[in-house]
């Protein structure tokens, strides 16, 4: 991804980033960002950002799930919170688990561009790997430029069920149809980073998964099961990036 001011847009080189729109205001420096990433299709029967009610769904999908826990969300409930039929729900999505896939692809496909619009034009691997282990494991505040998506209450609900997407009976055929492409792109993006800090270390796609899940694994047991961490009293998320970049750098050096 490149940042060009004169000609006022953001170029993305991945495939993540399928519409960026970039306004720069003279003199006060604001860059309002309309974003759009390129989800599977195969998740959805329409695309939900195309209307107004597909982004009600989104919208809506989130704050209900997340109040509500996915295994008592309903499309039916769903209808009734945003005034729609559950008959127009399901010309979006073909079922809630499709739904859960496409809000948790959008998360990691975020915390990808988030990445990458911060490590653009860093040079040294560490830097950016460093970047990255604190985008993953600091808090989760609402992005202004995502109107109908609530990042902090997504990451929540990636957090505590996004496992939910992949542990199923189906995962084999899912992957095949490339529904988890997004956490495989982030993964792939933060092992070029370790490789670039040590290109002879053996285990970068390994360490890279292990850096996400620990991430969210240290932050949920934070909250909810302070005694299988070590930060439960003071609640601090830089300690967690402080204790990863411990282990990911302990690890990349000594091979």
């Amino acid at each position: 991804m490149n940042l060009n001011k004169d000609s006022n847009r953001i170029v993305d080189n991945s495939n993540t980033i399928n519409k960026i729109t970039v306004t720069f205001v003279p003199r006060l420096l604001v860059m309002i960002l309309s974003l759009k990433f390129n989800i599977n299709e195969k998740l959805y029967l329409r695309d939900p950002e195309e209307t107004e009610l597909g982004r009600k769904i989104l919208q809506h999908g989130i704050l209900s799930i997340h109040s509500m826990g996915f295994e008592s969300f309903t499309f039916k409930k769903l209808a009734k919170e945003i005034g729609t039929t559950e008959a127009s729900i399901y010309r979006y999505f073909e079922n809630k688990h499709r739904l859960l896939l496409y809000l948790v692809d959008w998360y990691w496909s975020w915390q990808e561009y988030r990445i990458v619009f911060q490590t653009n034009n860093l040079k040294n691997g560490e830097d950016k790997l460093k970047i990255a282990i604190k985008l993953l494991a600091d808090q989760i505040v609402d992005d202004v430029s995502t109107g109908h998506i609530n990042e902090k209450l997504l990451y929540e609900i990636v957090m505590a069920e996004g496992a939910k997407s992949y542990l199923t009976k189906h995962v084999t055929e899912d992957n095949k149809a490339k529904f988890f492409k997004p956490y495989k792109d982030l993964c792939a993006r933060i092992a070029g980073f370790i490789k670039e800090v040590n290109p002879g270390y053996l285990y970068s796609f390994s360490l890279s998964s292990t850096i996400i899940e620990m991430a969210q694994a240290q932050k949920f047991f934070m909250r909810n099961l302070p005694s299988l961490t070590d930060f439960g009293s003071s609640k601090n998320e830089m300690e967690i990036v402080a204790f990863l970049e411990n282990i990911v750098f302990s690890s990349i050096r000594k091979s």
